[in-house]
């Protein structure tokens, strides 16, 4: 896919070092943006890169294709959201350091 921008330049994940929910955080204002209208969302950055990890590169509207509900009421109930969508479609590897370190 031709994306609008570079997904590792400064309007993308900076250089690769930010991944999921944090180039996604990058785009919404906390103090201005609440109630989030994730229609509203997506239309205005639903084709813009989210990396996923080193070799992924999916739009923010793939990843909002799974999150259930129409609006946020405040950050940590969207993220939530999106933590389960992310999880849910394969887009979400990491489990805590305990799960990755010695933990099962």
């Amino acid at each position: 896919m031709d994306w609008p921008h570079d997904p590792d330049g400064e309007e993308g994940s900076e250089g690769r070092r930010k991944y999921g929910h944090a180039v996604i955080a990058k785009k919404i204002d906390e103090e201005e943006d609440f109630p989030l209208d994730v229609a509203a969302f997506v239309d205005e950055h639903g084709d813009e890169p989210v990396r996923i990890d080193f070799e992924t590169v999916v739009s923010v509207r793939d990843v909002f294709e799974g999150v259930d509900g129409d609006e946020f009421e405040d950050f940590v109930t969207l993220h939530q959201a999106l933590g389960e969508a992310m999880r849910e479609q394969g887009y979400w590897f990491y489990e805590g350091a305990d799960a990755s370190v010695g933990g099962a």
